[in-house]
């Protein structure tokens, strides 16, 4: 059921089994698990049912390192949180994501694959996606279409990958039903999370303590919590709460908000594609991205180019992931961001400020760039491509000095610290840049697929000004896992070291973030959270907060 708090008392106080923070995925999928299992749970949410500038204003903050954009459109503080503004891609991390790799420093899981992949499977489900299968030669079988084909890749250094798309779900109208229906499930909406009350010492969480924009205030005490904010927010909430432990909740080794990892993203390089290959969608962003052509029965894919498993090893690299992009007329104008913006619409996107019927006039004023944009990518004529890029998005190296602080005066409308991001890329990022572009390069030259011309270097220079809206706002690492409180804010089970009833969920628990998107992992992370937490539940209350293994999902 939803509560709107702010119809409630000046000071409504609340108890129950759970208490979640955050609706975005991963609060909502532990919160419709908690009310399949019978568990009384009540989730905490800072918006309503659409977004809107007061709350929307909690996110903002400023940026000290790399030029990084984290609030309108990056982020939605409503209900159904990040998935207001995904775009649906969905691949598992690669088994290695998860090892310890020598050549990058603090990398390494708690767990490998093996343990996540079940949650895997079942989150297909939450995502609604198609089989739960990336083999390449499984869709391009499946599609039967002489323009999706794989490229022949013989020497084996280069591999293609499979991304499938969501839909994308919105959580917050997908399962907005469900939880209306809820018995065991309240959402309080509105509500703002200001303080995290712990004991002392800081073994315990006592109560999470709320407030709406309009003052009323809200009290929840419960067996456990879970922090599900996201990867900005779980840690901002975390560092604010500094009234028990110095430096806040977790932080006794100052660990919090450090790690702070999103994929870096850039075009780069010119490629001639070969007559054979031009027609082919299978790998290029402006063919496959959500296109029904490329699309077996409901599940539409698409397929990137990576690197093998060997030669990143052979290499020292990071993970990454390259598609083609072609480049469209009109592309780059202003008409041409209008018509892409009338497209987020339909896909339900939220869009801080847009105007429609502005954006109808801009492209009643540039019918040449509205008619070419739109029709080159509704009819894909081959034959108007200007030219065809790469598009490489490269995993981040986990960097400590790469972090989310607490601003020193600056507060919002609550009263709570804003927060300020230093995101920080390391030289081996440039390199992994400049050596997959390299090697595929020479491959699809090699294979005859096309004739490629590389882009400029990147390692030892600066980075390019093209990064500065081109992170993918992925928001990843600030309470990172770790099996050691001296390297990791939680444990393997999402626990924060030293509390025994305080857990964390979603990508700000990711150490490591490979090269593929965060939602299916933090998803299914979110689902074996869920597992943990009920297991716990149903132990006897005096030993609750032990460390034990797991149960199989089965």
């Amino acid at each position: 059921m939803f509560i709107d708090t702010r119809q409630l008392g000046p000071l409504t106080k609340v108890d129950t089994t759970v208490c979640i923070v955050g609706g975005g995925v991963a609060g909502l999928t532990i919160a419709l698990e908690m009310e399949r299992l019978g568990i009384a749970t009540c989730l905490l949410e800072s918006g309503g049912f659409h977004a809107d500038d007061a709350t929307r204003d909690l996110y903002r903050g400023s940026d000290l390192g790399l030029p990084y954009r984290f609030a309108d459109g990056c982020r939605s503080r409503y209900l159904g949180g990040s998935s207001n503004c995904w775009g649906g891609w969905c691949r598992p991390l690669d088994p290695w994501d998860f090892q310890q790799r020598r050549w990058i420093p603090h990398s390494g899981w708690p767990f490998g694959l093996e343990t996540l992949a079940p949650y895997y499977l079942r989150a297909h489900a939450v995502l609604q996606l198609g089989p739960y299968n990336y083999a390449p030669q499984y869709w391009v079988d499946a599609i039967g279409r002489v323009d999706v084909r794989r490229l022949p890749l013989r020497s084996g250094k280069v591999r293609d990958t499979i991304s499938q798309f969501s839909a994308p779900v919105r959580f917050g109208s997908a399962y907005r039903q469900d939880l209306q229906r809820a018995r065991q499930v309240r959402v309080y909406l509105w509500a703002n999370v200001t303080h995290l009350a712990a004991t002392r010492p800081a073994r315990q969480l006592e109560r999470i303590e709320a407030r709406t924009l309009c003052g009323r205030q809200l009290q929840v005490r419960a067996r456990y919590y879970v922090l599900a904010a996201g990867g900005i927010e779980n840690a901002r909430l975390l560092l604010a709460a500094d009234d028990v432990q110095p430096g806040g909740l977790g932080n006794g080794n100052d660990l919090v908000g450090r790690y702070f990892m999103d994929h870096p993203r850039l075009l780069s390089g010119q490629l001639t594609l070969q007559p054979g290959w031009r027609r082919n969608k299978l790998y290029d962003i402006k063919y496959h991205y959500q296109n029904s052509a490329v699309a077996a029965g409901a599940t539409k894919i698409a397929a990137q180019l990576a690197l093998s498993e060997a030669t990143q090893a052979s290499e020292g690299l990071l993970n990454a992931r390259v598609w083609l992009a072609s480049t469209f007329p009109g592309e780059g104008s202003a008409a041409a961001a209008a018509l892409f913006r009338y497209k987020q619409a339909a896909l339900s996107k939220d869009q801080p400020g847009w105007q429609p019927l502005a954006d109808a006039l801009l492209m009643a004023r540039h019918p040449l760039d509205t008619l070419g944009y739109g029709m080159t990518r509704l009819l894909q004529p081959r034959w108007l491509v200007r030219e065809v890029r790469f598009q490489a998005i490269v995993e981040p190296q986990p960097d400590p000095d790469s972090r989310v602080t607490l601003a020193a005066g600056e507060r919002d409308a609550l009263g709570m610290r804003r927060v300020q991001v230093d995101w920080r890329l390391g030289s081996n990022v440039q390199r992994t840049f400049d050596r997959t572009l390299a090697i595929i390069g020479a491959e699809l030259e090699r294979d005859g697929v096309a004739k490629v011309t590389l882009g400029p270097a990147l390692e030892g220079g600066p980075w390019p000004s093209s990064l500065e809206p081109e992170g993918t706002w992925h928001h990843m690492g600030t309470t990172r896992m770790h099996q050691s409180p001296r390297h990791g804010v939680a444990d393997a089970d999402c626990r924060v070291h030293g509390i025994g009833n305080l857990y964390l969920a979603g990508s700000s628990l990711f150490p490591t973030a490979g090269a593929n998107f965060p939602t299916i992992t933090l998803t299914a992370l979110a689902l074996r959270l869920a597992n943990h937490l009920a297991a716990e539940v149903r132990r006897p209350v005096a030993s609750a907060g032990r460390r034990d293994p797991i149960p199989s999902p089965h």
